[in-house]
């Protein structure tokens, strides 16, 4: 059998289509092995949200010609879609296809070629998601559907709609169907993912929304719970804060992208939305759900940010009840506006900033494991075990790791509830309770 090893960088949505390609394969007869096996072909989907993430999928190639000098190398995902030329001249790389493509992979590698080929096609022009569907996750409790996929924002400093096209939505029969194969491939939790999550539907003839999709799923339970990958601040709305806190399926966890806390920098960057709102969505979401995490994006050292404008992002987030942060230095994208805005701020600025905030981060995950202490927690326990403890892991529903006294491996892809009694850095330890 021709093995072929597959890496990926990214995001979920990224994620979702390995997982569909390696399904592909198998049915084509290939052996998907890991990607640090010797292998006769290497396929490297790639993000471009930073220039370290194209630095790390230059280095994917290499890593892989290193292991077999005589591999056919496929890269794909973003990084090939925007710069096409660029990856095609890297020494080793066979085939080099787009977003649109990523469906063709499999045939393209039986059918081989004698010289290097660029296959990337306008992403602009697409108007219906792709047909790539995984049906299972092999070893992982969780599973991903990708729901929606491109971006009409067109954010100053974003490279993601020209390497993703325009907002296109998977049609609510086939979301529910797919949800359905899942939950019967064996998976307790699915995610769903989108570039551009909230979204959702308005492309649709005719159209819906992601507030109408999830009350459907609410009212059909296609699957034992779902989870919400990332939705704008704008998106964020009454209506959808009230379904979740009255809902056993859809989970307490939210993730929202602040990006900078200052205003100007706001305006500067295209977001539609102001520190005020940002604040007022947040407090409104932790109010009104029960022990809801809510995480956040945020960049630093986006062009114009001064020591006041990274302070009002400081303390905006310092002062709301956030479970953790995600922090991102501004990287310059060729082809985005901010790439030609003055006054970019320097790597060693960007660099301290960065560390402020993920110390701040770890302080707010700290607050969060400790209000929780005490309190009983619906936990999907995972098929492995920590490496210090011994106990099983898993992941409660708003999203804080578990390790769980009383587990065994006849609970692994069970919901269990467990009582949280002590945080050991990151993760909260706790005890399942016994049914009876």
């Amino acid at each position: 059998m021709i093995k072929v090893g597959l890496a990926t960088l990214g995001c979920k949505v990224n994620q979702c289509e390995t997982a569909a390609i390696t399904e592909m394969l198998e049915k084509e007869g290939f052996l998907p092995v890991p990607f640090s096996d010797w292998a006769d072909c290497y396929i490297v989907n790639t993000c471009t949200v930073t220039g370290r993430t194209d630095f790390q999928s230059r280095q994917l190639v290499r890593r892989a010609l290193r292991k077999n000098p005589a591999a056919f190398v496929v890269v794909t995902g973003c990084y090939a879609q925007r710069a096409s030329e660029e990856i095609a001249s890297l020494e080793g790389v066979s085939l080099v296809v787009g977003n649109g493509g990523k469906g063709s992979i499999p045939a393209l590698i039986k059918e081989g070629v004698s010289r290097r080929r660029v296959l990337v096609t306008p992403i602009a022009s697409e108007r219906t998601i792709a047909n790539l569907r995984a049906t299972r996750f092999p070893g992982h409790t969780r599973a991903f559907l990708k729901i929606q996929d491109g971006c009409d924002a067109f954010c100053s400093y974003c490279i993601v709609p020209y390497a993703r096209g325009r907002s296109r939505s998977l049609p609510v029969p086939e979301v529910m169907a797919q949800l359905r194969n899942l939950s019967d491939g064996g998976h307790r939790e699915v995610v769903l993912t989108g570039v551009h999550l909230g979204m959702y539907g308005l492309d649709l003839n005719p159209p819906t929304t992601l507030l109408s999709l999830l009350r459907r799923l609410e009212k059909q339970r296609p699957v034992e719970r779902i989870r919400l990958s990332s939705l704008e601040p704008g998106e964020l709305s009454d209506e959808i804060i009230s379904l979740v806190a009255a809902s056993e399926l859809i989970c307490h966890h939210l993730h929202i992208p602040l990006q900078s806390g200052d205003d100007a920098i706001l305006k500067a960057m295209g977001r539609n939305y102001d520190s005020r709102f940002f604040r007022e969505r947040i407090e409104k979401a932790v109010r009104t759900i029960d022990d809801c995490a809510v995480g956040v994006d945020v960049m630093v050292g986006f062009p114009g940010e001064g020591e006041v404008q990274f302070e009002n992002t400081r303390r905006l987030l310092d002062e709301m009840a956030l479970a953790y942060l995600h922090v991102f230095p501004y990287s310059r994208r060729p082809g985005t506006a901010a790439a030609d805005m003055p006054y970019q701020v320097k790597e060693e600025d960007k660099k301290r900033r960065a560390k402020g905030l993920s110390e701040l981060g770890e302080r707010k995950r700290e607050a969060f494991l400790s209000r929780s202490i005490g309190k009983e927690l619906s936990v999907l326990v995972e098929g492995k075990r920590d490496r210090d403890t011994g106990l099983w892991q898993g992941f409660s529903s708003n999203y804080i790791s578990c390790l769980i006294k009383g587990a065994d491996a006849s609970l692994v892809n069970k919901i269990v509830a467990v009582k949280a009694e002590e945080a050991i850095g990151r993760k909260l330890v706790g005890r399942m309770r016994k049914n009876g």
